[in-house]
């Protein structure tokens, strides 16, 4: 079985395990049930398909899957709209052009680049393919009482450096969100060996997080609210935003918003006067030396 069937029929299980018969809204099989969600018969009923051509996908055998049986898949299912698009990459073969965009080193985009260097009173940072850090300013380090040069693994420092867990409040969230982004990047990169290990490595490192990968759960890379407990600054309240590079898909200019007249508002203007160190940081090289 390849790698990638072998996630998607992983995937196909974990999300037939938790939808339980009341939720399909159908009455159980006969017989002792070990689970408490569908069998495979049952889904494949639901899905309009053979058991036998279901057993093949969850067993990483069908080589081909037409878009009405990934339909009928994620209907009954009953996945959202993230789950849905999870499951076309994981049936989809990765394109060349894929390849070639994993493959090439990671620059920080112009423009995002330049949004960065004019934003001094907010934290901003660029992050790219693995969580990478692109570019990021003063602020920003700041705020995480971390450097976060250039080439650091953001995801990395998340989810393993035990600073992240005081400075974070409710760093749990944080980090299950993150897990489930990391799952959303794979699929749509299946050719990032990079990646995989990276992946491999943080699951190796920390039960926790080989514990939310396993759950199968997948989100993409959005805005959320995050509060942070700085140790001089106290409590410091964000609404972060994500923008997207237009001519780079795999690049996010994460932006840490206030809202205006807030004590995170009147704080920011002070802890930026203490001194962080460089305005910036800017990769332009291949990001081979990421840590």
């Amino acid at each position: 079985m390849g790698r990638d069937r072998a996630a998607l029929a992983e995937f196909l299980r974990s999300r037939r395990d938790r939808l339980t018969p009341r939720q399909a809204g159908i009455t159980p099989s006969p017989g002792e049930r070990r689970v408490p969600g569908l069998r495979r018969q049952e889904l494949a009923q639901l899905a309009g398909l053979s058991v036998d051509y279901y057993n093949r996908l969850e067993q990483g055998r069908q080589a081909n899957i037409s878009r009405e049986v990934l339909d009928a898949l994620a209907r009954a299912l009953r996945l959202d709209d993230v789950e849905r698009a999870h499951l076309d990459d994981l049936a989809a073969p990765a394109s060349p052009r894929a390849r070639a965009t994993t493959e090439r080193p990671q620059r920080p985009d112009p423009g995002l680049l330049r949004v960065t260097s004019m934003l001094d009173h907010l934290p901003v940072v660029v992050i790219g393919r693995r969580g990478t850090v692109l570019a990021r300013n003063a602020l920003f380090s700041a705020v995480y009482g971390h450097p976060m040069e250039p080439g650091t693994c953001y995801t990395r420092y998340l989810l393993l450096d035990p600073d992240a867990r005081d400075r974070i409040i409710d760093w749990e969230a944080c980090a299950r969100a993150a897990v489930a982004g990391l799952r959303r990047e794979v699929a749509r990169r299946p050719q990032d060996h990079r990646l995989r290990q990276q992946i491999d490595e943080l699951c190796r490192a920390d039960a926790d997080v080989a514990r939310w990968w396993d759950d199968h759960r997948v989100s993409e890379y959005s805005s959320a609210p995050r509060r942070i407990r700085h140790p001089v600054a106290g409590d410091l309240s964000f609404d972060v935003e994500l923008l997207v590079a237009p001519q780079e898909p795999d690049q996010h200019l994460v932006l840490y918003t206030v809202e205006p007249h807030s004590r995170t508002a009147r704080t920011l203007p002070l802890l930026a006067a203490g001194g962080a160190g460089p305005a910036a940081g800017v990769v332009v090289t291949d990001d081979a030396g990421e840590t």
